[in-house]
């Protein structure tokens, strides 16, 4: 069975949302979920850039345009978080567009806005180099 791409990375990312929803809980708005996870994220050691700009390719031109996730993680891993009721299949195809036109591999959807947390990992399998 093949292991998992960014296994551990994924994990240290998902232990940090869980200790911030645990500490916070459902009702804020996104923009205070995005702090106290950048905030458990330096705490933890986890590298990551708070809304980073990328690029994005179209038929090999790099557009003007750029797409700014929440966090880039370990260089690696988009991140994406909501603070609404429920996920949306237009979330999830939102993450899934980003990792094609962004060429990333792993990207991670969470929702603080829940009872419990949620959250899913994606995994770009077009962007792996073979």
């Amino acid at each position: 069975m093949a292991e998992l791409i960014f296994k551990k990375e994924v994990y240290n990312i998902i232990g940090a949302a869980m200790e911030v929803h645990r500490v916070l809980g459902p009702g804020f708005l996104e923009a205070v979920y995005q702090e106290a996870l950048a905030i458990e994220f330096r705490l933890r050691n986890i590298p990551f850039v708070e809304f980073p700009k990328l690029k994005i390719d179209f038929k090999g031109v790099t557009l003007n345009k750029y797409y700014v996730p929440d966090f880039l993680c370990y260089d690696e891993i988009i991140v994406e978080i909501k603070a609404i009721q429920k996920c949306s299949s237009d979330d999830e195809s939102q993450i899934i567009n980003v990792l094609n036109a962004a060429k990333k591999i792993v990207g991670v959807l969470i929702n603080f806005g829940e009872p419990s947390l949620y959250w899913r990992r994606f995994v770009n399998t077009r962007n792996i180099k073979k």
